[in-house]
């Protein structure tokens, strides 16, 4: 990456967003950075005056999303890369979770990083450069019992960040669908919705994945700030990628997933062709 870029983060007080903003100001750079309160954006812009921009946001706010990036262009600088990591799982048994559960997650895991994208093209596309990255998961490629609105969401994501890195390629914009596995974050933690049990009938099949989970949480193999640097790697390449997965795990599970795939389109190609013609 040339030096002192500016880099808007989306949920910089934790995780992998706080791990790349600190990684990200260390190596030079400018950030601004996405938090839910003002408590939160002092800490924040204390990691490095006049480096550290904090401003506050709600990705679900759309109505205001238009407004800070317009601010940052205006009062910041040009906004080099877009990282879209605010967002969060949910845990639940679809049966037993609510509608009113998987419109929340989509509003965020979703629609809040369309919206930030939207935001920040038209500024990008007339520079014709810029770097998005969209935080997925391994949850976009394979998926587990309980987690499946979140599942959705970052399989609608990883479609969409593949098909918008499509429309704009031609005007030096990348996109890179950015999918971990396992890390120390707080995903599994105190960032996790979970949906209480009510149908006995899956008690047998969720309540030990439910428990692991928990037991697990804090201890994931992943590093956060291994992540972080891998990021501003793909930030910082000349042949930009569409998917990166992070994660020893991630790479396990998701080659077994593309091999049980691959088996059973072959199983199925005789049924797949006799609907031609």
């Amino acid at each position: 990456m040339a030096s002192s870029q500016i880099l808007l983060i989306t949920g910089v007080s934790s995780g992998f967003g706080r791990a790349l903003a600190e990684e990200a100001l260390a190596a030079g750079h400018k950030v601004v950075g996405t938090v839910r309160s003002m408590e939160d954006k002092q800490a924040f812009e204390s990691l490095s005056v006049g480096a550290a921009f904090g401003y506050v946001l709600d990705v679900t706010d759309f109505d205001a999303i238009d407004g800070v990036v317009a601010d940052i262009e205006a009062n910041v600088g040009p906004i080099d890369v877009l990282v879209n990591n605010a967002g969060y799982g949910h845990e639940g048994i679809l049966e037993e979770s609510p509608l009113s559960d998987i419109r929340r997650q989509f509003d965020v895991n979703v629609f809040g990083a369309v919206a930030m994208m939207k935001a920040v093209l038209p500024y990008m596309r007339p520079r014709r450069r810029g770097r998005i990255l969209n935080i997925t998961s391994m949850g976009g490629y394979i998926t587990m019992p309980g987690i499946a609105y979140y599942c959705g969401s970052k399989f609608a994501l990883e479609g969409i960040s593949e098909a918008l890195g499509k429309e704009v390629a031609p005007f030096g914009i990348a996109v890179t669908a950015v999918a971990p596995g396992s890390f120390r974050t707080d995903w599994a933690g105190r960032s996790m919705a979970r949906t209480p049990r009510s149908i006995p009938d899956y008690d047998r099949l969720f309540d030990p994945i439910r428990q692991a989970r928990e037991e697990k949480s804090g201890k994931q193999l992943g590093d956060p700030r291994k992540a972080a640097r891998a990021m501003l790697a793909v930030m910082a390449t000349d042949q930009p990628l569409a998917h990166l997965l992070l994660g020893s795990d991630a790479l396990g599970l998701v080659r077994d997933k593309l091999a049980a795939l691959e088996a059973e389109i072959r199983a199925w190609e005789e049924v797949t062709v006799s609907t031609d013609g």
